[in-house]
């Protein structure tokens, strides 16, 4: 019975937790279920939540039977209605028992609101559910039609740390065909027999494409940290910082897995440089990921550069103290919705059931119940006419997205203000792997209009003023979160958004999407605190 509560675990995520739904779950070694059963409970539950709650709130199980909990009622109902086994626990065992007393009236109001949906039959919803899963995320008309028909590249950092572009083209790609796009390497998969094709980025240095049927983890290469798999997008905020020897230390406030982490060390810190400094400290709050942190740190070769906080919460670093006083440029990339990952499943939707919305259905009695059962099962057998499908249902799935979203927006300005205020700071990269604005340009326009940072000078990177090859890329930011800081004045609204960098998934560049912009200030515009004490953000 362990697999319901284990599954229940992974059903909500603090906003600050990040990383797919699968890898959490198959990196939780003390799961006693087996990890894909578990990974197919959950995944397959959020798809049909929202029927569920309803269901669960008609038959006011969470009434009748109060050792059950919203989120457990729903992965136990799932399974009786859905598995082709039922619930996957012993018989006697008493949330089953609990679960399947009400079976009766579980299964009849799952076929009224299937009858009032407009379906006859179970296939029918099923691949209503289906198609809806699959549209819930207000990804662009005829994005997942491209995810499906164009595969996504797998992108190779070429490790500096310990390699050269050259030496990997020479060894590891040595028997891979040269090609001048992206396309070619997507169109590689459609030959008869798979052809070895490599591609050279012309935007991110020391960036290689290969086929998306590449084997990168077999390669020894890898196995030595001489190449790392990280998608091109994720490769934009570090080099987008445009990191020199002669700066201060870098702060990677975020810094789990370590991806971004290890690139800014290999942009500094190259082969042969014989430099201790700069030196990059990264924060990681949560001590479970610092381990991954650090195993990929040591992978890249990147211990002598990297200093890792394991532990430690970047909102509660005293910037005016060493060694944060000494940072001259920080990379944040905080927790975000993750909306722009494809195949992203970090936070799946949960309509879970009330307990008090159960209370208000009206107690029936058993003999209204029989008859009402068979009225139900006689329906089965009446062909129904589909009906359109109101939108209502969904207000509640919506209104807690947004309400989610508004949340992550609030902690991604709390960091980015908190990076504002280290006094020797003189860059910020700040960006997300998502593609709604409420967490990208509606979090850099809100932190420009702060006392903070117009306190401190700080302002956006214009394009013009940005590294060859962000300058170059063609994808820019979005305008209307820039007028109220700009007083309504398009053209200098549409600056800012140029500013800005966007990549976008299933397009013919090959990325995940994303979202970047760097900011920047004059140093000796000072920053002053009242107090002695540093307390941190509440």
């Amino acid at each position: 019975m362990s697999l319901y509560y284990e599954a229940e675990c992974f059903i909500s995520t603090p906003i600050y937790h990040s990383g797919s739904l699968k890898n959490r779950i198959f990196s939780t070694n003390s799961l006693k279920s087996s990890p894909t059963q578990v990974f197919a409970l959950v995944s397959q539950t959020s798809k049909w939540s929202s029927i569920i709650k309803e269901v669960v709130e008609k038959s006011q199980l969470l009434v009748r039977e109060r050792k059950l909990s919203p989120s457990l009622s729903i992965l136990l109902v799932h399974d009786l209605l859905l598995a082709k086994k039922g619930i996957a626990a012993p018989t006697a065992h008493p949330l089953r028992l609990a679960t399947e007393r009400h079976k009766a009236r579980l299964h009849a109001e799952f076929t009224k609101l299937r009858i009032r949906k407009g379906f006859s039959s179970l296939d029918g919803l099923r691949a209503h559910v289906n198609q809806t899963a699959e549209e819930r995320e207000d990804f662009p008309q005829n994005t997942l039609v491209e995810l499906r028909e164009r595969a996504h590249p797998r992108w190779v950092r070429i490790n500096i740390l310990k390699t050269s572009l050259e030496e990997q083209l020479a060894t590891t790609f040595a028997d891979y065909r040269d090609v001048d796009s992206i396309d070619e390497i997507l169109n590689a998969r459609l030959k008869s027999s798979i052809e070895r094709v490599v591609h050279v980025d012309k935007h991110i240095p020391n960036l290689v494409a290969l086929a998306p049927s590449a084997e990168v983890s077999a390669l020894p290469a890898y196995r030595q940290g001489l190449i790392i798999l990280q998608d091109k997008a994720s490769c934009f905020p570090a080099y987008l910082l445009d990191p020199v020897p002669n700066d201060g230390d870098y702060l990677d406030a975020c810094a789990a897995p370590g991806n971004k982490t290890t690139h800014l060390a290999a942009v500094l810190h190259p082969r042969g440089s014989h430099r201790e400094q700069p030196r990059i400290w990264a924060c990681e709050r949560d001590n479970t990921r610092a381990v991954v942190l650090q195993k990929m740190v040591t992978t890249a070769g990147a211990n002598d550069h990297v200093t890792i906080q394991a532990g430690q919460d970047f909102l509660k670093t005293n910037p005016m103290i060493d060694p944060w006083r000494k940072i001259s440029a920080l990379l944040l990339d905080p927790s975000c919705s993750g909306s722009g990952i494809i195949g992203r499943d970090e936070l799946l939707p949960f309509d879970l059931p009330s307990r008090e919305s159960s209370a208000t259905q009206p107690l029936r009695s058993k003999k209204r119940k029989r008859q009402n059962l068979a009225a139900t099962e006689n329906i089965n057998s009446i062909e129904t006419k589909k009906v359109e499908t109101i939108n209502s249902e969904h207000e509640d799935n919506d209104e807690q997205s947004e309400a989610r979203l508004a949340a992550l927006s609030r902690f991604q300005i709390k960091l980015l203000l908190h990076a504002m205020t280290f006094p020797n700071a003189r860059k910020i990269s700040y960006s997300t792997c998502s593609i709604h604005v409420v967490e990208n340009e509606a979090v850099v326009s809100s932190v420009l209009q702060s006392d903070v940072a117009k306190s401190a000078g700080w302002r956006l990177l214009l394009r013009e003023e940005q590294v060859a090859g962000m300058r170059d890329w063609p994808i820019r930011g979005q305008a209307d979160p820039f007028r109220v800081l700009t007083h309504g004045k398009r053209t200098l609204a549409e600056r800012l958004a140029e500013a800005c960098i966007r990549c976008n998934m299933g397009t013919r560049e090959g990325t995940q999407g994303f979202f970047v912009a760097a900011l920047t200030r004059d140093v000796t515009t000072s920053i002053s605190y009242e107090d002695d004490e540093w307390e941190g953000f509440d």
